[in-house]
């Protein structure tokens, strides 16, 4: 039997989960002449959603994801060499010769791939702007090419000026819908909402919220109604853990399925497959932790042992942290490196299987 649940990699068709409200808000404005932010933690599911509206619209499409991007040349480079499997190269040959700076293009005899790079230049204005010209120069009105840019954030940190320098250039486009992702809050905030960025007010902000209880609670019904009769109360026992997050619930779904399917046994099964998961992590878990300071340290195990808010006076006085201040440091930073999330509950600590690797060390 075909394990109906999927995680750790793009979600789409029989696996994707809901999201009725935000596909239909993305494609009304990516069907107009606007652009889109989108905001969440990772693991939220912006990449398979994009993905899931664009394959829909059935328009050109090239997704880039900035954490991966070196420089601007990097940048440029990139962009062309997705273009290039989006168009005929003879309609773009005559384009890139007219570049003021000529990349160095050739065959890969491997994977039978165009490999695309620029030299290294002191000044990447130019073919940043070459490049991104010749995506509004192909692309057509009644056709407008999708450009996705996602962990949109790392812009500020591949050069400096690069985001007052896209900016100049993507302004006058007008046959491009933009679309960019990120997943920390207050550094796209900063990009998007403060009067003196170069972003500001540039697109309609979307802020990706967990997918509700209901919804997800009929998906795993559905999936699990595959293989027993106790859907119902595995499916309230994997929510109640996962507190509806998409990624661990599919995580914890496919593991869950998998034991039912060597013959586990269902009233364990979940409890099972949560210890599985945090041991299969445990050198993961253990290698993160060893990354954070003592305040960090004292704060997660706060959190894993009381609901209390962390940014009380009572959390604070529990757990030996400090002032207010120190907290919302130690918050600011947890949450930078993908740890502690907000929802719209308060913050939480995005993967509860660390929190269980937590409580399970404190006590050992």
């Amino acid at each position: 039997m075909k394990n109906p649940f999927k995680f750790g990699s793009v979600v789409s068709g029989c696996y994707f989960t809901n999201r009725v409200e935000e596909i239909a808000k993305i494609n009304s404005i990516l069907q107009s002449a606007n652009h889109l932010i989108i905001i969440s933690p990772r693991r939220f599911g912006k990449t398979s959603l994009i993905k899931k509206v664009t394959e829909k619209i059935k328009r050109p499409t090239i997704y880039l994801d900035l954490q991966l991007v070196t420089s601007p040349e990097d940048l440029a480079a990139q962009l062309l060499k997705k273009l290039y499997k989006s168009f005929p190269i003879e309609k773009l040959k005559h384009s890139i010769k007219n570049f003021r700076i000529l990349p160095t293009i050739s065959l890969n005899p491997i994977n039978n791939e165009v490999d695309i790079a620029f030299q290294p230049v002191h000044s990447s204005f130019l073919l940043i702007e070459d490049v991104f010209n010749l995506i509004e120069n192909v692309s057509k009105l009644k056709e407008k090419i999708i450009i996705v840019l996602d962990e949109f954030q790392e812009i500020r940190n591949i050069a400096k000026n690069l985001d007052k320098q896209l900016r100049s250039i993507i302004q006058h486009h007008k046959k491009v819908n933009y679309v960019f992702l990120g997943s920390q809050e207050s550094l796209m905030r900063d990009i998007f909402e403060k009067k003196k960025s170069p972003f500001y007010h540039f697109g309609f902000l979307l802020l990706l919220d967990k997918i509700s209880y209901d919804n997800f609670y009929k998906y795993l019904i559905k999936g699990f109604s595959k293989i027993t009769k106790d859907a119902k109360e595995i499916s309230e026992n994997i929510l109640e853990f996962t507190n509806s997050h998409p990624y661990y619930t599919q995580q914890l779904a496919f593991t869950t399925f998998e034991l039912l399917l060597k013959g586990k046994n269902i009233n364990k099964a979940v409890e099972d497959a949560i210890d599985l998961i945090v041991r299969t992590h445990d050198n993961d878990f253990e290698r993160l932790w060893q990354t954070l300071n003592r305040t960090d340290m004292k704060l997660l195990i706060g959190m894993t042992e009381t609901d209390i808010t962390p940014l009380s006076a009572e959390f604070s006085i529990k757990n030996q942290i400090g002032p207010s201040s120190t907290i919302f440091s130690s918050i600011k930073r947890l949450q930078q490196k993908g740890i502690v999330i907000k929802t719209n509950n308060g913050y939480e600590i995005d993967d509860p299987f660390f929190s269980v690797w937590i409580k399970i060390r404190r006590k050992m």
